[in-house]
């Protein structure tokens, strides 16, 4: 009776697998800031194709910003506003990108960027979210994000040591923005239609259910802890894209 219901003829089996991808993901960032499309986009670009990049966006924004009304005062409006420069211009740029070259090429580039970055975190430099580490950190973003639904990854690089209140509160206004801005821009190269938007629908009340369940868990994970997460969804992330390019998907 319920698979009868699904968008085009889809198994509950495979629903089943995606929500509880969508689960976990919109858990994860509603108790690190980042993590849903940095968790999901790997799996589904392995196993769900249909969801990366438009639908995954389309998720991401109202994710983000429940995170940011959930902690509005902890927002720091001028590192969002710098970030949200650099988001738009990436954007606008992956829109380009999308339709003069592979996106399989642009995928292993970030892919090799991001484990770069997070091998310089670890080695005790100090990323500091200065302005122009935070344009560059928006631009990658963009690029990123529009691409692959993955962009995440330069914005927990610059912001992991800034305490987790005001990250969560600051990327949700972000990727809120830059969410729309993304499927607005697949929309006009025609990569989000209605197809998407009901896989979209079809996934909103896990993205909902995910996010209510980090609520009790924001203050018993420690500072350190939340950092870790970021830097080792970053690489889990990074190392995920490369393997489905390796294996053909």
């Amino acid at each position: 009776m319920i698979a009868s219901l699904l968008p085009d003829g889809m198994s509950l089996a495979h629903y089943a697998g995606m929500a509880a991808m969508v689960l976990v993901g919109a858990c994860l960032q509603g108790i690190g800031g980042v993590g849903f499309a940095m968790f999901s986009a790997p799996i589904a670009a392995l196993f769900y194709p249909e969801l990366a990049p438009g639908p995954l966006l389309a998720l991401g924004g109202p994710l983000a910003l429940m995170s940011a009304l959930r902690e509005l005062d902890q927002v720091d409006w001028g590192a969002a506003g710098v970030a949200l420069i650099g988001r738009v211009v990436g954007t606008l740029g992956a829109a380009v990108c999308l339709m003069l070259l592979p996106a399989e090429l642009l995928t292993v580039m970030f892919a090799i960027f991001i484990l770069a970055g997070v091998a310089l975190s670890l080695s005790g430099r100090r990323i500091d979210a200065s302005r122009g580490n935070m344009v560059g950190a928006g631009i990658a973003s963009g690029l990123m994000g529009t691409i692959t639904s993955a962009g995440a990854p330069p914005f927990a690089l610059v912001m992991q040591y800034l305490p987790p209140p005001r990250l969560r509160a600051t990327l949700g206004c972000v990727f809120f923005v830059g969410a729309a801005f993304s499927v607005a821009m697949l929309a006009s190269v025609g990569r989000f239609g209605r197809h998407e938007l009901l896989l979209t629908a079809w996934l909103l009340p896990l993205m909902a259910a995910g996010f209510a369940l980090s609520g009790p868990l924001n203050q018993r994970v420690p500072r350190g802890a939340v950092r870790g997460l970021l830097l080792a969804l970053s690489a889990f992330g990074a190392v995920a894209l490369l393997v489905r390019e390796a294996v053909g998907y």
